[in-house]
């Protein structure tokens, strides 16, 4: 369904180093960016596929990144426990708690999830769709 996903940062480092924690335990992996004349940006992909991907980046129009109100990005994780993973590292790599690893049966029968905030305050959800998956 999508091509890609940008959120802005800004701080590209910082930014990279908490995706890397967050997104390596579900099995997302970082791709270079061949530089296009915009500004820098990193991206994460699933190993051995092009698309979707997800891009960190500096504002095109160098204003300082905001985050959106109501906004959030979530990631499919494998299983419950790799929730579990990306959502300590993040929290170990500068994010914050929007909601702990666990159940939310409100949601479908086998929904697990966890809720966090990057550092520069974006929503991340990284969910196991146990009521889809299995």
């Amino acid at each position: 369904m999508f091509s890609h996903i940008m959120i802005g940062t800004r701080d590209l480092q910082r930014a990279a180093a908490f995706y890397d924690a967050v997104l390596l335990p579900i099995g997302l992996k970082r791709r270079q960016v061949i530089p296009d004349g915009g500004p820098d940006s990193a991206c994460w992909v699933s190993p051995g596929e092009p698309l979707p991907r997800f891009y960190v980046t500096l504002p095109f129009n160098r204003e300082p990144a905001t985050v959106a109100n109501g906004g959030m990005v979530a990631f499919l994780a494998p299983s419950a426990e790799s929730v579990d993973s990306a959502y300590h590292a993040g929290l170990a790599a500068g994010g914050s708690d929007e909601g702990p690893p666990g159940e939310r049966v409100r949601y479908g029968a086998g929904y697990y999830g966890a809720y966090l905030r990057d550092p520069d305050g974006n929503k991340v959800h990284i969910v196991y769709r146990g009521d889809l998956l299995s």
